[in-house]
């Protein structure tokens, strides 16, 4: 990414965004195209979307379960901002060069990231590939960014994904952190029965992971929705081919989260503990205020997408 970045200076004599959107346009040379690869490139290093992805699982894993957290909400949506604003601003010119890779990245990151997720027996290394997975959600739209009057759309459509996203992944999070305590293990099968001994939880937990799949009436279902309208009023072949790839993915991406349900409602309890969770103040208000905000932002879609024409305005007035 700094190598791009470099190559921008030396194309543009300027770092700034606005100098280098009037000079990355028109005829694209080889040093041009290079430039803007290698910075989308190193972006979907920063946003674990696929090639690019490997050290994703390993670090989740290995991590802290709050370090963990940070990574898959805070650093991501940082990576997805900072993307976004190169891509409106710096180098909107050169939409014919990004347009095809995010399109490339979009459709393997879905595809790999749930395919993946479907294989693993560790929830922290398996919401790692969803995260990977809903990446390539966040993406699909940004394939489409410069076809027609699309770009607000699509800029209203990441806003609202990654709103919804982290409400409902910090939340997730934190309903392992407090299972882990009790259980010490990270394992699916340490959900066995989490239903039968701390509700509270297994209904905070079907709550969360029902929103990452994105069924309604959850929050997860209006950044899909967003996400797909975005790409379908494009209007281009790509961009439905590219939709009908999502649409798969969605349903596969349901099989591994519907397994940790089935695993929380229908399974026994692991060694047959069946002793309470203590659960930290501070960590209940985190649940409860991410539970909120899932509802809420499902329920009164208008919330999330309000945030969303936010971004909009903002873009269009700093234009």
């Amino acid at each position: 990414m700094l190598y791009g970045m470099s190559l921008l200076y030396g194309v543009a004599n300027s770092t700034l965004l606005s100098d280098l959107a009037s000079e990355i346009s028109g005829d694209l040379t080889a040093i041009r195209v290079l430039a803007v690869v290698f910075v989308v490139v190193g972006f979907a290093f920063k946003v674990s979307a696929v090639p690019f992805h490997t050290w994703a699982p390993d670090t989740y894993e290995g991590a802290p379960t709050p370090v963990t957290a940070f990574l898959s909400v805070a650093s991501k949506a940082a990576g997805f901002v900072a993307l976004v604003t190169v891509l409106y601003v710096a180098v909107p010119g050169a939409a014919d060069v990004w347009q095809p890779l995010i399109w490339v990245l979009a459709a393997l990151t879905m595809t790999v990231g749930n395919v993946m997720a479907l294989r693993q027996t560790n929830i922290v290394r398996m919401l790692a590939y969803s995260s990977i997975a809903q990446g390539g959600f966040i993406l699909m739209p940004l394939a489409v960014a410069a076809e027609g009057n699309s770009s607000a759309a699509v800029l209203r459509s990441v806003v609202t994904y990654l709103i919804v996203y982290a409400a409902t992944n910090l939340g997730m999070f934190g309903i392992i952190l407090a299972v882990s305590r009790k259980t010490r293990s990270g394992e699916l099968a340490s959900f066995g029965g989490l239903f039968s001994y701390a509700p509270g939880l297994g209904a905070l937990a079907t709550i969360f992971l029902a929103s990452l799949a994105g069924i309604p009436p959850l929050g997860g279902w209006i950044g899909k929705f967003s996400a797909f309208q975005a790409v379908l009023e494009a209007g281009t072949t790509c961009g439905y081919v590219l939709a009908v790839i999502g649409a798969v993915n969605s349903v596969i991406a349901f099989g591994y989260y519907g397994n940790v349900m089935r695993e929380m409602w229908m399974r026994p309890v692991p060694d047959g503990d069946t002793s309470a969770i203590a659960t930290p103040a501070p960590l209940k208000l985190a649940l409860g205020i991410t539970g909120l905000a899932t509802l809420a932002l499902g329920i009164l879609p208008g919330v999330a997408l309000h945030f969303g024409d936010i971004a909009v305005f903002s873009s269009a007035f700093g234009g």
